[in-house]
């Protein structure tokens, strides 16, 4: 495996997992707060409470801007992306409307071990389009998660979600993909969500990633808003954004992120 890349020992596994725990905890409480009429700003302020009253800290907070300009840091516990917004999206003052859809991206530190997942919520009653979308992105990542074999390319992961997606008819976005994670958000490899399953690293046992499809329902071109962190669809159509931080164990592919 590539020498830039840190496998894991069992025992920050498990630290990782109290992590990750927390933030499914966050999901979990953003399902029953997501609905028509909340403050998407009330929802950043939900999920910034429950991680600070579990000894965490918010991961996202702070996170420093690619311009390396102190002032233009992530001002946010989540990310928040609505409808065409692909991920970065900044809570704001906005009020969520039937229909929309919602990408929140959440990560959490606990004793210096990152957790990291997105999900995508329907807010009240969506279309059908809407519905369809949400339903193969998070089958896509399912499909990322179980290509994940030790001795196999980790390119069988972006391949697996790249074949569930363009067949139905969406794009997955090129620009941004998954990550290693661990002691630090980003970390390598990388982990495109398209492309060749014989590419990348060889996957072994203390391999630690975020798979992270974001699929569009359109093309998978992107533009910067001028806030300079949304992202979202350059054709105005709806993005959605499913994400799981993972381990390789000897025992096979554990979700880190989950309850």
């Amino acid at each position: 495996m590539n020498s830039l890349i840190r496998l894991k020992t069992p025992a920050e596994i498990r630290k990782m997992r109290e992590a990750g725990r927390i933030v499914a905890e966050v999901h979990e409480g953003l399902t029953e707060r997501i609905r028509p009429g909340v403050k998407i700003a009330d929802l950043d302020a939900y999920a910034e409470t429950l991680i600070r009253s579990r000894g965490a800290i918010p991961a996202f907070k702070g996170y420093p801007h690619s311009s390396g300009d102190p002032r233009r840091a992530f001002p946010a516990t989540i990310c928040a992306s609505v409808n065409d917004e692909i991920v970065h999206g900044i809570p704001d003052e906005r009020i969520l409307q039937e229909g929309d859809i919602i990408g929140v991206d959440c990560g959490a530190i606990l004793d210096g071990w990152y957790g990291d997942a997105a999900r995508t919520f329907p807010v009240g009653g969506v279309s059908e389009e809407a519905s369809a979308l949400l339903n193969a992105t998070r089958e896509s990542l399912e499909k990322g998660i179980r290509a994940i074999k030790v001795g196999r390319p980790l390119g069988s992961v972006g391949n697996a979600i790249q074949r569930h997606v363009e067949p139905l008819g969406y794009s997955v976005v090129r620009e941004f993909v998954g990550h290693g994670i661990g002691s630090n958000l980003h970390e390598e490899p990388k982990v495109p969500n398209y492309g060749s399953r014989k590419s990348g690293p060889t996957v072994e046992v203390g391999l630690t990633i975020a798979i992270e499809p974001m699929v569009n329902a359109g093309g998978f071109a992107a533009r910067m808003d001028n806030d300079g962190w949304t992202v979202r669809t350059a054709d105005g159509r709806l993005s959605a954004h499913f994400e799981n931080s993972v381990a390789v164990t000897s025992d096979g592919v554990e979700v880190l992120t989950a309850l």
